[in-house]
Order: structure tokens, then sequence, then C-alpha cells
């Protein structure tokens, strides 16, 4: 998939086990500015090759690109490990900073709700902090819903007292099975 914003032509594509290193420096960068994760140990390179390794067919890693060069990255997660939440997908997007505001996380975003159609996805959930203004226009501007909140859920550093806004989104998949509620 390729989308231009702002003529910037972001390319998407599956990430490959090369992209680990980029795609850890760009969690990094996530985790040090406390604006998407409650994460609070830097990752490697080898952590993430591994992490890369480790993802199966439904659960894929988007990246995106500008000149070849990677700026963003995307990933479907399994949101429980209970059979009956095999149709529900978590997400995750993370941008390298000074591409951040540039329309680049909806690229990964849109990329990433397409696949979730086409893996027979039917609600995609994320978990996400109600101050980051950026983050929850977008999630709201692709059809994401705040559905709840977590008070006081964590005690990281970022703020033991935190609200965690829960978002979902259905994104109707003609292979979801009759029994379960479309919306």
């Amino acid at each position: 998939m390729t989308a231009t914003i702002r003529t910037t032509r972001v390319t998407l594509r599956d990430a490959a086990p090369a992209d680990a290193e980029a795609i850890c420096r760009i969690y990094n960068q996530g985790i040090e500015d406390r604006v998407a994760t409650l994460e609070t140990e830097l990752r490697t390179p080898a952590e993430r090759a591994a992490w890369l390794a480790a993802r199966d067919a439904r659960h894929p890693v988007l990246v995106g690109e500008v000149d070849s060069s990677l700026i963003a990255w995307g990933s479907l997660n399994r949101f429980n490990p209970r059979p009956a939440y095999d149709h529900v997908v978590d997400l995750s997007v993370y941008v390298e900073r000074a591409w951040r505001g540039r329309g680049v996380g909806g690229v990964v975003l849109a990329g990433l709700v397409e696949r979730a159609r086409t893996l027979g996805y039917h609600k995609m959930v994320l978990a996400a902090f109600p101050d980051n203004v950026a983050g929850m226009a977008l999630y709201a501007r692709l059809g994401f819903t705040r559905v709840g909140v977590y008070r006081e859920s964590t005690s990281a550093a970022r703020a033991p007292s935190c609200a965690t806004t829960a978002s979902a989104c259905a994104v109707e998949s003609p292979t979801a099975p009759s029994r379960w509620p479309r919306r």
C-alpha cells in the first residue's frame, strides 16, 4: 500500500527481520517520550528481532517507509489467549519523532485496519492515553470510539494515577461468523 500525505509518499509493507533495528529505535523513542506506552525499559535490536520472529500470519507487523527509510511501524497483537476472542485484535502504532504530526500514523493505522479486515477480525482494540490528543483524534477519525477508562492501573513512571482510555472499532469482516454482532 502506498499513500501520499502532504506531498510525501509513504509506502507500507510487511516487516522483515532486517527492520528490527529501526523498529527498536522508533519503539524506544515512544518509551522515552511517554506519549503512547507505559513501557519503561528500552528495548534492544536483538529483543525486537526475537519479537518479530515470534509473530504469526494473524499478527503481522507493518512498516511505513519514505524513500526506503523506515519511519513508522504498527502491529496487530493478540488481544486475549482465550479462543472466544480470536475475532478481536489489539493494535500498536509508533511513529519516528521527526515524522509525528504529519499523517504517517494515519497511514499505518489505515493499513492495519485493512489487514485486520482481510484476516477476518471484526473488532480492533487499543489502549491510549487520553492526553495523547493527536492519537485520540486519529483514532476518532478512523472510527474508533472510547469505551472505557482504566484509572490508577499502573505504577509506571509516567504517572502512578494516569487514566488509560480503551478504544474499539468494529472492522466488519465478510468472513466474521453471523452469530457475532456487527456494529
